[in-house]
């Protein structure tokens, strides 16, 4: 493993200015979390076939099979892609893996995805009851120390990562690019690295000590910016932060690979969702 630096010790660092800027960072994140249209609003999880289904929280019978998902709607009924009105027939077309498309249905959103390789459509009401009772997730107090000094080192080649998923039997495949490597307290650690939402940027998945105990047991995640041109990189756990399915059952979140499962206990970022206090 190549020579990282060390969790700096600093005692004059700024931790009012370092906390502050937490906070503003995380009272953006749950302003998203809590979108009308956001993850807490999704009511159900269909997941689609040839067989024509009808859901109580969607319009139109949906099915899908080579050519993508179809929705086909009933006479008064209508949903807006794309910005434009929709009625009768409507073909989604092939939805790559880990994309999808969101249509309009009153004040409602119809999320058409693929996850896994299956198609899916999950309905997101800004009434539903876990969005509208939402107050926060609980989180660690900022702390300089877990804001840690670490290396990206690329793989030669991407390599294909199998991961489980929140969802039982479910599977996801990721093109890891490389790994991050850092120290703690001495000990030389490392976590496999999968591509973020901007382009050069990271997300990675990990448990660790705290992990069923004051966080979430099956994962939480945390987004990297890209590395600088020497491959330097800041891993700050303060902002390490619950996936969808850490509140809800209608997520099909991924699961970590083996070997980001963390000894220590990373006590930074975001706690047990209070949605899940009884369900450790």
């Amino acid at each position: 493993m190549t020579s990282t630096p060390t969790v700096p010790t600093d005692p004059g660092a700024d931790r009012s200015a370092f906390a502050a800027e937490w906070r503003a960072w995380h009272r953006d994140h749950e302003t998203r979390l809590a979108d009308p249209h956001g993850f807490l609003a999704v009511t159900s999880l269909h997941w689609l076939t040839d067989e024509p289904q009808r859901f109580p929280d969607a319009p139109g019978t949906w099915t899908t099979g080579p050519d993508g998902p179809v929705v086909v709607l009933d006479e008064g009924e209508a949903i807006t892609v794309d910005g434009a009105r929709v009625t009768g027939e409507h073909r989604f077309g092939v939805i790559v893996e880990r994309g999808g498309v969101l249509a309009g249905w009153r004040d409602s959103v119809l999320e058409v995805a693929k996850r896994g390789g299956h198609d899916i459509l999950r309905p997101r009401h800004p009434d539903h009851p876990l969005r509208t009772a939402f107050t926060g997730t609980p989180a660690y107090a900022p702390d300089p120390r877990w804001a840690v000094p670490a290396r990206y080192v690329p793989f030669d080649a991407p390599r294909p990562t199998t991961v489980g998923a929140a969802v039982e039997g479910l599977e996801h495949v990721y093109d890891a690019p490389g790994r991050v490597e850092f120290e703690f307290e001495g000990e030389p650690l490392a976590l496999t690295a999968f591509p973020g939402s901007r382009p050069g940027s990271l997300m990675i998945l990990f448990t660790d000590a705290t992990s069923g105990v004051t966080t979430y047991a099956a994962n939480r995640v945390l987004s990297l910016d890209p590395p600088a041109a020497d491959g330097s990189v800041r891993l700050d756990f303060n902002r390490a932060t619950n996936l969808p399915c850490a509140y809800t059952d209608l997520a099909t979140c991924p699961l970590p690979p083996t070997e980001n499962r963390l000894a220590i206990a990373v006590e930074a970022g975001e706690q047990l969702p209070r949605e899940r206090s009884g369900a450790r």
